[in-house]
């Protein structure tokens, strides 16, 4: 009895192969590519033949032809196509290096553009490309051209991951003897700048062109001083005018008034001075710190939240006032904390879940 054959076209996984039956207007490929997806799933070899309508020994074929070519080699002939330029070994290698990006020194730039992939191929594997067709082979291997996240360089990666792990009993270490019989609420605070420096953000518009959008030179904002509660999808906001122990005791009093009844939060922040606890910082009763590793602001999911109002309600836009600039904050808060289930969405982590 022959082995089975194993799927190894890189870059496309199960859900990729559907959105491609669902596009495909010949239903013989939709069958293979259905099939296909149902190996990658893990369902035996018979199960996938016979829900693609076919017996296993056509199944292996169409996966020989699906491994040389990719989703084209589904086909019956209709789309002849040329032979595949890189073996998929060599596909795998290409990925590998998108994965680990350039190497400064040794490929003298610090991104991969279409044309330096194209000559890292020819070096290592004597085959020349086109630069579009670098990018068909990018798009195939499940590619994408995203906008990279700073990260600072003195981030410690495994005090972010330990972080994670030990959530739960940080939380627990941060509760006060007086709190440990009560339930816990886990809030989640940061602070946003908003103003006439304000950010420009993306839109759509016409395919070549450069929308233009105002950006304001002058230097009055505001802070917006914001937590949330996943758990609960609910959250708590000031509007304040500067930055400092003084006002994050106010945010605190506030956050405070929504903690229910008979309950402890833990209220997770960043290492900022204004956020540390002795000298004038007033910490309610029914609240606690704990605070983030430093440099790791991407544990903090009000990050996201910041983005979503940014993109959603605070940019592009011109404040002619110090009022405006309030009420435009005013409005942001406002519209995130109405609609049902949107912090929930945005703010809640699974590694950061906790049972009381």
């Amino acid at each position: 009895m022959a082995a089975p054959v194993k799927v190894t076209w890189p870059g496309l996984g199960p859900e990729d192969l559907r959105v491609r039956a669902r596009r495909e207007g010949d239903p013989s490929v939709v069958r293979r590519l259905l099939a296909i997806a149902l190996v990658l799933e893990g369902s035996s070899r018979e199960a996938a033949a016979s829900a693609g309508g076919m017996d296993r020994q056509t199944l292996r074929d169409w996966v020989h032809r699906y491994n040389e070519r990719g989703p084209v080699g589904l086909s019956d002939g209709k789309h002849t196509g040329r032979r595949a330029l890189l073996t998929p070994e060599q596909r795998t290698q290409v990925a590998a290096w998108v994965k680990a990006g350039p190497d400064l020194a040794v490929d003298g730039v610090v991104r991969w553009r279409r044309a330096d992939l194209a000559a890292k191929v020819s070096t290592e594997f004597g085959v020349t490309l086109a630069e579009r067709t670098v990018g068909e082979l990018l798009r195939r291997l499940g590619f994408r051209r995203l906008s990279a996240r700073p990260q600072h360089p003195r981030q410690d990666a495994e005090a972010l991951e330990a972080h994670k792990k030990n959530f739960a009993d940080l939380i627990r270490a941060a509760i006060p003897d007086h709190a440990r019989s009560k339930p816990i609420e886990v809030w989640w605070q940061d602070e946003a700048r908003v103003g006439q420096q304000g950010t420009l953000t993306r839109v759509w518009a016409a395919k070549g062109s450069r929308p233009r959008r105002p950006k304001d030179l002058r230097y009055e904002w505001a802070y917006l001083f914001g937590a949330v509660c996943p758990a609960r999808d609910i959250g708590a906001a000031l509007i304040l005018p500067t930055v400092n122990a003084k006002m994050m005791s106010l945010h605190l009093a506030e956050i405070s008034k929504m903690v229910r009844p008979d309950h402890h939060a833990v209220v997770v922040l960043d290492g900022a001075g204004w956020h540390q606890q002795g000298g004038t910082l007033i910490v309610p009763d029914n609240i606690s710190l704990l605070t983030l590793p430093p440099y790791c602001p991407e544990l903090n999911p009000v990050e996201n939240i910041w983005q979503y109002l940014r993109q959603s309600f605070l940019s592009n836009t011109v404040y002619q006032s110090y009022q405006d600039i309030l009420d435009a904050c005013c409005n942001a808060w406002n519209s995130l904390s109405d609609e049902k289930g949107r912090i929930k969405s945005i703010a809640q982590r699974q590694w950061a879940s906790v049972i009381n």
